[in-house]
């Protein structure tokens, strides 16, 4: 397995002097943790130690604090990413990056937006297939699709397949038969997952998404549809784009790990 690059920086660093070996130690172990002001205390190690780049749910955080966390990280040298935000906060973080030199790169239907001053993620090879029942199902599956790029994977998404057309799916199917794992997003009766379990010899991932009304709507008549599947996949919360994309890529690249 090759080496975390950060980790590379941080052996090179206590090498050349600049960083003592007990501080070493503590960036190496993955419990880095920087305070900001009196509203944060941030895990700097959590890339190290779980693989999963640092996500900030930006939903109910005052802008202020919310741009403060995400540059912070940012001018760390780590990547981040901030989940559910809203045109306003996207507006904010954007003026603040412009003027300080921080790559900015916004994904208004899937409402993430990623910060960074350094290049992409490395490919890892590792191939997931996102798929939607609906177009407003797009939201949750492009979130989970920036979260598992950020892992390094490559991302084929077919969206609009669901089971009242289901002739849309099989198409979709031969597009994406060299992907290691799937994620099925599906409001109202929540069926795809299920039907798309039946047809495929790869890990599903279930996201229930909060389409639909009336009795058990908001997702939850989908959540129980999933739930009680009679094929075999694993299940997320409701809306869980960010869940579903960073346990596909885990998976994806334990795949191409074994590969070699």
């Amino acid at each position: 397995m090759n080496s975390n690059k950060s980790l590379r920086d941080i052996l090179e660093s206590f090498r050349a002097g600049r960083i003592t070996s007990e501080e070493a130690e503590m960036e190496i172990s993955g419990l880095r943790i920087d305070n900001i002001g009196d509203f944060a205390r941030i895990d700097l190690g959590r890339k190290m130690r779980c693989g999963i780049p640092e996500v900030v749910l930006a939903e109910g955080k005052e802008t202020g604090h919310l741009i403060g966390i995400l540059t912070y990280i940012a001018n760390s040298g780590q990547r981040c990413i901030a989940s559910r935000v809203s045109e306003e906060q996207a507006s904010a973080i954007m003026d603040s990056c412009s003027k300080s030199g921080i790559d900015c790169d916004y994904n208004a239907v899937g409402r993430t937006i990623v910060l960074s001053k350094g290049p992409a993620p490395e490919k890892t090879g590792g191939i997931i297939a996102v798929i939607t029942a609906g177009t407003s199902d797009a939201g949750v599956a492009e979130e989970a699709k920036v979260i598992a790029e950020e892992m390094g994977c490559t991302v084929r998404t077919v969206y609009d397949v669901g089971a009242a057309g289901i002739h849309r799916l099989f198409p979709a199917l031969k597009e994406t038969a060299d992907a290691s794992v799937y994620v099925v997003c599906a409001g109202r009766e929540g069926t795809l997952p299920t039907v798309v379990a039946g047809l495929v010899d790869k890990p599903v991932i279930g996201v229930p998404v909060s389409v639909g009304y009336g009795y058990m709507g908001k997702g939850e008549a989908a959540l129980a549809s999933m739930l009680q599947s009679c094929a075999v996949i694993t299940v997320v919360n409701i809306d869980s784009g960010f869940t579903a994309g960073a346990f596909a890529a885990r998976i994806a690249n334990m795949v191409k790990e074994n590969e070699g």
